[in-house]
């Protein structure tokens, strides 16, 4: 077996292994959305040493953060009809004709990216979305993985792809885009080969299932008149 533990959820299948190992046991899947290590792990925690990178500089990114390589990426693209790749301008991918933007709303960071691209696979224009989830304008989402993205901006992704039943994230860290497809009535198989990342993402997925559940035994609120007029 390539690969150490897969768990089962209800609408969701992850691997704890290696993405290289796992991915040619997978059939074909109808989009890729991940958010892989950049490969800039090694120059945050030598050169970064500040409060800023302490959640990087904590989990010894220069161990772990390794952008993957071509050959995974023509494999990535190769399984599956679309793709969005967050960090997309530290790989080496195809031109893009549809950029994804997640704007930060940081208006005073002076220290991290102001806002982050996806290269995708699809056609259109440029979209952009704004999001705080830091805790500057809006409630924070607890971050168990240090480069943990907002369970909205994986949510935001899945948009662009409205025929997409089954999610694929070969980098799944604690699990955001299964959450995120949880809540958006997807299918996702997700691979994390680090076991600390990997029980926190069967939690939250689970978690989210549970809530998922429950939201469908609830009665709609009613809905006020003022809401039906036109305006």
């Amino acid at each position: 077996m390539s690969f150490s533990r897969v768990e089962h959820t209800e609408h969701c299948t992850l691997y704890c292994g290696d993405c290289l190992d796992v991915l040619p046991t997978l059939g074909k899947v109808d989009a890729v959305v991940t958010d892989p290590p950049y490969g800039i792990g090694k120059r945050l925690v030598t050169g970064g040493k500040s409060a800023h990178f302490t959640s990087m500089v904590e989990s010894g990114a220069d161990l772990w953060d390794f952008k993957p390589s071509k050959q995974t990426f023509d494999t990535l693209l190769g399984m599956s009809d679309s793709q969005i790749i967050w960090g997309g301008n530290f790989f080496e991918l195809p031109p893009c004709d549809k950029p994804l933007c997640w704007d930060k709303v940081r208006p005073n960071q002076k220290n991290l990216s102001e806002w982050e691209y996806a290269w995708t696979s699809l056609c259109g224009r440029a979209e952009k979305f704004d999001y705080c989830g830091n805790g500057g304008f809006v409630s924070a989402e607890t971050r168990e993985h240090p480069t943990q993205k907002p369970v909205a901006v994986m949510a935001w992704s899945l948009r662009f792809l409205p025929n997409a039943d089954l999610i694929l994230d070969p980098y799944m860290g604690s699990g955001t885009t299964g959450v995120a497809c949880v809540n958006t009535g997807r299918r996702f198989i997700g691979i994390e080969k680090e076991e600390k990342y990997f029980e926190i993402a069967i939690r939250r997925i689970r978690q989210a299932e549970r809530m998922a559940k429950c939201d469908l035994f609830k009665e709609p609120k009613p809905v006020e008149r003022k809401q039906l007029e036109l305006v």
